[in-house]
């Protein structure tokens, strides 16, 4: 007869661990490209694909956090930078990319004029085009 596995000190048993379920609902389009990822990585089951897709996301964050870009590279040197909104949310705000604009003392003005001014009435075809 097997032992029970007792709570230390309560005379109860202990529940068994399950792993946690997940579970989500994919439009058709994101359902056929996790079948395709899964038949080219040879994976045969969800939790496996899900577990490698964690791990790929763990290691972006913690490259992010760091501050490294993450770059692929083509056989001729040719580098695109991976950028997804939610990964540069970790990003150390040095790290996040930054455009310079040099404006003329004219376009500042010109700016100041337009943010301090009363904004414009629609035109009339703007008015029939929002109605429908």
């Amino acid at each position: 007869m097997p032992k029970a596995n007792l709570v230390k000190g309560t005379g109860h048993r202990a529940k068994p661990t399950r792993k946690p379920k997940f579970q989500a609902d994919l439009a058709p389009f994101e359902d056929s490209a996790v079948r395709s990822l899964k038949q080219q990585l040879q994976l045969t089951s969800n939790s496996d694909f899900f577990s490698e897709a964690v791990a790929l996301f763990q290691w972006a964050v913690s490259e992010r956090r760091q501050g490294h870009r993450i770059v692929s590279e083509s056989a001729n040197g040719e580098k695109k930078i991976l950028v997804l909104p939610r990964l540069e949310r970790v990003a150390p705000e040095s790290a996040l990319p930054q455009v310079r604009i040099d404006w003329t003392e004219k376009e500042l003005g010109r700016l100041a004029e337009l943010l301090s001014s009363e904004p414009a009435k629609p035109t009339e075809a703007l008015v029939r085009a929002m109605k429908g």
